[in-house]
């Protein structure tokens, strides 16, 4: 088996360390995850907000995922759709994103790709739709955010969202601020 790990890229063997533990010991079947918004795993890299069917996974930042943990992440991205990826970095917004993927496919596989990458927030800055990648976060307590602008720092931003998500989004939002 620790022959395996070798050749795995590093974005499939955290995907594959990711889902593992969230696997009981002695089962074949991985523990019920009825909160699609859990804790982050690492700083970089928080949780999918997708549906408890496709278990936890770990979503990566698309302006500093490499290529290879982009394709072992995302299922059927291909070279191609890597490389557009790629090409418009670093996205500011998910509008931007959206505007420049939705060239290359539908807005419904926007969507999905957006389920394993999040573009990160800068408090100052980042419009309402890209705070929403915040679990949790409604369009008016967006609004809210952005008027309460500026922010002095990360930590001032985040302070303030914690009245408005649960701690465990909050967690999430830590590894989306940049």
């Amino acid at each position: 088996m620790s022959q395996l790990f070798r050749f795995l890229p590093l974005g499939a063997l955290a995907l594959l360390l990711v889902t593992v533990a969230g696997c009981n010991p002695g089962s074949e079947t991985p523990q019920s995850n009825n909160n699609a918004n859990s804790v982050p795993t690492t700083g970089s890299a928080p949780p999918a907000t997708s549906p408890a069917t496709v278990g936890p996974r770990a979503k990566l930042n698309i302006n500093t995922a490499s290529g290879s943990e982009l394709l072992a992440a995302i299922p059927n991205l291909g070279n191609r759709m890597l490389h557009e990826f790629e090409e418009y970095r670093p996205y500011r917004s998910v509008q931007q994103f959206r505007r420049e993927i939705g060239k290359y496919v539908s807005l419904d596989q926007v969507a999905e790709y957006e389920k394993y990458i999040f573009v990160p927030i800068n408090p100052n800055e980042s419009d309402a739709q890209t705070m929403q990648q915040i679990p949790g976060l409604e369009e008016k307590e967006a609004q809210a955010m952005i008027a309460g602008r500026p922010y002095a720092s990360a930590e001032d931003f985040l302070s303030k969202l914690a009245d408005k998500v649960s701690p465990t989004e909050l967690a999430v939002a830590r590894a989306y601020v940049q």
